[in-house]
């Protein structure tokens, strides 16, 4: 009868979560490109530059080794160069991995922008082909960078790194790229302890936005749109249906992006009573009716004796 009782309460749970509210989470399948650059550690490393050209120096040094990318994937971590557009108090800074000859693709931007009272504001936003929607780092340093100090000089120009394919600095070599495990255990040690960095889904500066348009490359994303971060991402609900971006390949060589779903397994009540029928066994209440008979019964056999016994 235990068992009975047990079985039952455990059919309607799984009644009542096959009911419950949809609720849809997501969840990474595998591991995205922007896992192989930790932009807090890009934040740090700009808040410790001088100005823009020591930064790029310090992106791209072989012994930091503070990005992993290997976007075009030929085994070698790709060179990052820094391109910059201002305009009056706000300066748009993009990061762009040189992947081909004359292909550029946008990894992130920091946006520097001097408010009404004199402050400066630093956010570092992912692209959202790396980084998803609204991946966005504020750093908060603990003392004012010096690189601050150029960007509000009179007749600043912008900078403009001067490397590209198969033309890089001096002491730039490549390297192999780690592991998304081993690559991210040694970043953090580049990351300023005293700094704080905070996680944030609003861009402050619209004119940085702006700016962005004119400076954005994306040629990568164009040429290999299932490497992106929304195609590498598995969409989960409650009553079990589940939606997954694959990458479909056809005989001409071409790519197709597909959205597969999978519809949940419900729980079919009327199959549940029929198993409990078909091993032999009774529900609870058909069982209390038969024993409420025999007592019925049995008073009704006593009863008849004792008259008998009275008349002898």
């Amino acid at each position: 009868m235990k068992k009975q009782f047990t079985f039952g309460i455990l059919a309607v749970l799984m009644a009542s979560n096959t009911l419950a509210q949809d609720i849809t989470t997501v969840s990474a399948s595998n591991e995205t490109i922007g896992d192989h650059l930790n932009l807090e550690a890009v934040a740090s490393l700009f808040g410790d530059s001088k100005d823009l050209e020591d930064f790029e120096n310090k992106l791209n040094d072989p012994e930091s080794q503070i990005s992993n990318l290997d976007l075009n994937q030929d085994e070698q971590v790709d060179y990052l160069r820094v391109i910059e557009t201002t305009s009056e108090d706000t300066h748009l800074i993009a990061l762009q991995a040189v992947v081909g000859e004359d292909l550029f693709q946008d990894v992130a931007t920091i946006e520097v922008e001097k408010d009404s009272q004199g402050n400066t504001q630093v956010q570092v936003v992912g692209d959202v082909y790396m980084y998803g929607p609204d991946y966005i780092i504020e750093p908060i340093y603990v003392r004012r960078p010096v690189i601050f100090s150029f960007f509000w000089r009179p007749y600043y120009k912008p900078y403009k790194s001067a490397f590209y394919w198969g033309y890089y600095p001096t002491y730039y070599s490549f390297w192999k790229p780690f592991k998304v495990t081993t690559y991210t255990k040694n970043v953090h040690v580049h990351i300023h302890a005293k700094h704080t960095y905070k996680r944030v889904t609003v861009r402050r500066s619209t004119k940085a936005v702006y700016l962005h348009k004119n400076v954005r490359r994306t040629d990568y994303a164009v040429r290999h749109p299932h490497r992106s971060y929304a195609a590498t991402r598995t969409v989960h609900r409650t009553n079990g249906t589940k939606t997954r971006v694959t990458t479909v390949k056809r005989t001409n060589g071409a790519q197709k992006t597909v959205v597969n779903k999978k519809t949940p397994t419900t729980i079919n009540r009327t199959k549940t009573t029929k198993v409990v029928t078909k091993t032999g066994r009774k529900p609870v209440r058909s069982k209390q009716k038969e024993v409420k008979k025999t007592t019925k019964v049995r008073t009704k056999t006593t009863k008849t004796k004792v008259t008998k016994k009275k008349k002898k």
